[in-house]
């Protein structure tokens, strides 16, 4: 009995689940949402993800009136440089089923912590930072919509390939 395309992709999908290669929630790169407003924006770097900071609320920093700055850093050299566009999540490589783990800087007292990003649904994320093996953070909510993506092994995918049908089906 010949397969159809349609269920011999059905048939796939089937034994992926079953071998455990079940779909990640969803890609975490793209824009997040924090609770005072600003976005983060998340994208691959180098074989991690990393996070950069996309907009500022308010846009200015009131005691200047002038652009945010970094002026927490420890580094007085640093301190002046702009907060937007600053990477605050550093080289976040997988870590298990919807985690990452890297560094997380943070711009409120101008540390670098090791932290994680936690893909909690599609449209939310945990961002993280840990000192002594206790780590606080907050959650941050997907600005547009989720990239669903099936993160397979390469020898899986391969075998998942369909032939191209004889003719006459």
């Amino acid at each position: 009995m010949a397969l159809h395309r349609s269920h011999r992709a059905v048939l796939a999908a089937i034994a992926w689940g079953a071998a455990g290669l079940a779909p990640a929630l969803a890609e975490p790169t793209g824009a997040w949402l924090d609770k005072d407003g600003c976005t983060l924006h998340i994208h691959p770097c180098g074989g991690a993800l990393c996070g950069t900071i996309a907009t500022l609320k308010p846009a200015h920093d009131p005691e200047t009136g002038q652009a945010w700055t970094d002026k927490k850093n420890v580094d007085p050299i640093r301190r002046s440089r702009p907060l937007l566009g600053l990477q605050v999540l550093i080289a976040m490589r997988p870590n298990g089923p919807n985690k990452w783990s890297g560094q997380l800087y943070n711009v409120e007292n101008g540390k670098t912590y090791s932290g994680n990003l936690i893909e909690l649904s599609p449209g939310t994320i945990r961002v993280e930072g840990c000192v002594l093996g206790l780590c606080g953070g907050e959650s941050l909510s997907r600005v547009g919509p989720a990239k669903p993506v099936v993160k397979l092994p390469a020898e899986a995918s391969k075998a998942a390939s369909l032939a191209p049908l004889p003719r006459g089906e």
